[in-house]
Order: structure tokens, then C-alpha cells, then sequence
């Protein structure tokens, strides 16, 4: 199912998304409209019904009077055509009836009020001497009739209050049902865009996190991302530059070799015949002679520190990306740094001292150990005579923070955005001190940034303020 899943494109994934998360919104809607309906159905049909027996039990009472009045006449004057009105006005009575029996009225009703009309129809016969007597027979007997048509009436009634009640009941049970469905399906529709959202997103996070180790210089990784075939395009187009950033920074690597190397062993030749210059070995040299050859020393010298200083530099940049991560105390770290470098900041008679909590994180303890050595180093070389460097570790944000701070000169703002670039050298160099090469903070911006973390120079009043910030978990 999910090598099928996979063949589809992105875009063709996030459709069906779309089209699965609508259908069950969908069907959650058609099912209300349906119960909707239904409800309404069962309502009209229960108003149909209550109207029907309210009419009936009504029209039981109008047959009652007519059936009377016919009953009574026909008594008094004798009248067949009387007669025969009240026997139709009691037929119809007893169809009546039974279409409320049908309609759950009990039968002990219907059988008391057709009894009560079987007694009427027994006076109705009879010799005419006694019609009188057995008019006013009737009369009792017809309220009596009466009473039990008052009783048939009150329990329709009841019928239709009933009924009444069990149709709201079918509607509160049909809108809890109801809500039930519509909550569940849009908890569900919920779940299913988070699902969705999180497995279509999660190629995307696999392929922001490659961009990023190929930003950091990490190309020992291979990347190979599963997803749809757009995403596998992606991911295979980032595989094939990482190859290729490999080979340009092996070629890169083996040119500074080859050049260093090529460059070395004519400058030790050089060095070599201006040192037996230097040495009168090939005669005496005149004062501007020796002038020369001194300038000459001071250049091959130069020059072989640069040569030096670009062989370190790119084995740092390619040792960066063999981190040996130790557990390791920071602070002690720190301390170890000071104590190294202790003969030269006491030359300067600087005062440096560590502050902050012990902390423990994984890292590489050379590499970090260099690059606190190299800021170190970087604070005694432009630190007053007689002045204070600080080394503060704490804990910020969850990021543990190393500020190095001292009281020189500073960083020139129109340094600031290339204080880290390789063979960059400030503006604002101590004058008593030897020139240095410029990749000591490059360094540490290497070091720092395989670790996850970034080096900053951040703004102050008086002096220069380096910051180390590194995550707790690498």
C-alpha cells in the first residue's frame, strides 16, 4: 500500500487528502440532511394523525346528538324516516369507532359506548302507549352515551399526547445520534489532516534537515529521503551535489597540498641562499647589500608563516567534520585554557578568570579545547598591559553560552561582518606584537559551527565580546 502511495506525486498526495477529509465531511452533512428529513416526515405524519383523531372523537360527539335527536323524534311521532336517520347516524358512529380502535384506543371504551347504543336501539321498540316512557328512557340513556363519548374523547387525547412524546423522544435521541456523528466525523476529519499533514510534511523535514548539513559542510552523509516522486527527485538532485561538493572540496584540499608543497621547496631554497647570503659566505656585502638580504629574510619568513597558516587552516576545515564527541566538563575545559596560556597572559600581566556552572555536553574536547584556546589567545594579543579578560559559561535558553570578554581595543565596525572570514586581518592591530595570519577566529568558526553551534561577535562599550552558544543535545 505504501510503495502504491508512492508512486503518486506531492500534489496528487495532498488531493486525496483533501478529497478523503471533504467525503467524510461530506457524509457527516448528508447524514443530518437525511436524519433532518426523516424527523420532519415522522413530524407531519404525527400531526396528521392528531388532527384525524381529534376530528374523529369529535365527530363521535356530533353523531351523538344527531343519533338523539333522530331517536327521540322518531319515538314521539312514530316516524320510519327517523328511524332510519338515527340508524345511519349509528352506523357511522361505529365506523368511528373502530378507526379509533385501530388507532390504539382501548376496546373496553369502544365496548361500553356500543353497548350503551345497543340499549338505546332496545327502546326504540316497542308499542306505541309506551313511546313516552321510553322517550325519556332514551334521553338518560343518551346521557349516559354522552359520558362515555366524553371519555373515548380524553383518551385520544392522551393517545396524542402520548405519541407526541414518543416522537420527541425519536427527535432528542435522532439530534444526540446527530451530534455524536458530526463530532466524531470532524475529530476525525481533525486526525486526519494532522496525519496527513504530519506524513506529507515529514519528507519536507527530511529534506530541510539535508539542505542544512550540506550548509554546514556535512557530506559524509549520504542523502537518500523516501517520499513521492517529486520529493525523490529533490532528494536525488540534493544527493548529486553533495557528491559533487565532495569532490570540489577534495579538489580544493589536494590543490593546497600540491601548491604548499610546490611552494615549499623552492622557499626553503630561498631561504637557504639568502640565509648564506646573510652569512657573508659568498663574500662581504656592502651596507645596502645587507639591507637587501635583510629585507629578503623578513619576506621568505613571511611568506613560509602564510604557507604554514594555509595548510593549518585547511586541515581544520577538514578535520571539522570528524567530530569525536566525549562527554566533557566545559568549565574544566575553560580552566585547562586559561592554565595553558598562563605564561603569556602573565607576561601582560592580564588578569583571566573563569566564571559560570560546571556543564557537561558532548563534544570533540580538542577541537572545542582549540577553539577556546584560539579566542583565548585572541583576547591576550589585543588586551592592555595590566588588563582583565573574562570567561563566563552559563546556561541560556536551553543553549549552553561561553563569552569571552576583554578590554582592548575592540573590532572596527567596518570589520565586523568579516572578522571570521579565513586571512582577514583588522584594521585595528596591537603594535607591539607579531603580525598574525588571520585564520584563528576562521578556525573557531569552523570548530563551533560542527558542533551544531555559532560563534558571534557581539557589541560592546570598550573591548571585543566573542560568544560561543551551543545546543545541550547534538
Amino acid at each position: 500500500m505504501l510503495k502504491a502511495t508512492l508512486r503518486f506525486s506531492f500534489p496528487q498526495l495532498l488531493l486525496v487528502a483533501f478529497v478523503l477529509i471533504g467525503a467524510l465531511l461530506g457524509a457527516a452533512a448528508l447524514r443530518a440532511l437525511f436524519s433532518l428529513d426523516t424527523i420532519m416526515a415522522q413530524s407531519r405524519e404525527s400531526t396528521t394523525q392528531a388532527i384525524a383523531l381529534s376530528t374523529a372523537a369529535q365527530s363521535l360527539s356530533e353523531r351523538s346528538l344527531t343519533m338523539e335527536r333522530a331517536a327521540r323524534q322518531a319515538l314521539v311521532l312514530g316516524d320510519r324516516q327517523l328511524r332510519q336517520r338515527f340508524e345511519e347516524a349509528a352506523g357511522h358512529a361505529r365506523d368511528i369507532l373502530r378507526r379509533l380502535e385501530s388507532n390504539e384506543l382501548p376496546p373496553e371504551f369502544s365496548r361500553q359506548w356500543q353497548q350503551q347504543l345497543s340499549d338505546v336501539e332496545a327502546l326504540l321498540d316497542g308499542s306505541p302507549e309506551t313511546a313516552l316512557d321510553r322517550e325519556r328512557a332514551v334521553a338518560r340513556a343518551f346521557r349516559e352515551l354522552d359520558g362515555h363519548s366524553a371519555a373515548i374523547a380524553q383518551q385520544v387525547q392522551a393517545i396524542i399526547g402520548n405519541r407526541n412524546d414518543a416522537l420527541q423522544d425519536r427527535v432528542e435521541k435522532s439530534r444526540r445520534q446527530l451530534t455524536q456523528q458530526v463530532l466524531g466525523s470532524i475529530a476525525l476529519a481533525a486526525v486526519m489532516a494532522l496525519g496527513f499533514g504530519v506524513w506529507l510534511a515529514r519528507p519536507f523535514q527530511r529534506l530541510e534537515k539535508a539542505i542544512v548539513g550540506l550548509g554546514e559542510n556535512r557530506l559524509d552523509l549520504p542523502i537518500d529521503i523516501p517520499g513521492p516522486p517529486d520529493v525523490r527527485r529533490v532528494s536525488q538532485q540534493l544527493e548529486w551535489l553533495r557528491l559533487r561538493l565532495t569532490e570540489l572540496d577534495a579538489d580544493k584540499a589536494r590543490f593546497l597540498r600540491h601548491v604548499s608543497h610546490e611552494l615549499k621547496t623552492p622557499l626553503a631554497s630561498l631561504h637557504e641562499g639568502v640565509a648564506v647570503l646573510g652569512d657573508g659566505v659568498a663574500g662581504p656585502l656592502s651596507p645596502s647589500q645587507t639591507e637587501v638580504v635583510s629585507i629578503l629574510q623578513h619576506n621568505t619568513q613571511l611568506l613560509q608563516h602564510q604557507i604554514e597558516a594555509l595548510l593549518r587552516f585547511n586541515a581544520a576545515a577538514f578535520e571539522a567534520r570528524q567530530l569525536k564527541r566525549e562527554p566533557t566538563d566545559l568549565l574544566a575545559l575553560v580552566e585547562d585554557q586559561i592554565e595553558a596560556q598562563r605564561l603569556r597572559w602573565q607576561a601582560h600581566q592580564l588578569s583571566v578568570r573563569a566564571e559560570g556552572p560546571a556543564m557537561v555536553l558532548p563534544v570533540d574536547r580538542e577541537k572545542m579545547a582549540s577553539a577556546i584556546g584560539n579566542l583565548l589567545s585572541n583576547a591576550i594579543r589585543f588586551s592592555p598591559h595590566g588588563g582583565q579578560i573574562r570567561l563566563v559559561l552559563q546556561d541560556d535558553a536551553g543553549r549552553a553560552c561561553l563569552d569571552v570578554i576583554d578590554q582592548g581595543p575592540g573590532v572596527a565596525e567596518a570589520d565586523r561582518d568579516r572578522v571570521f572570514e579565513p586571512f582577514y586581518r583588522g584594521e585595528r592591530q596591537p603594535t607591539d606584537a607579531v603580525r598574525g595570519t588571520g585564520i584563528g577566529l576562521s578556525i573557531v568558526h569552523e570548530y563551533i559551527g560542527a558542533h551544531g553551534g555559532r560563534v558571534q561577535l557581539l557589541t560592546a562599550r570598550h573591548g571585543a565580546h566573542f560568544r560561543i552558544e551551543l545546543p545541550h543535545a547534538s
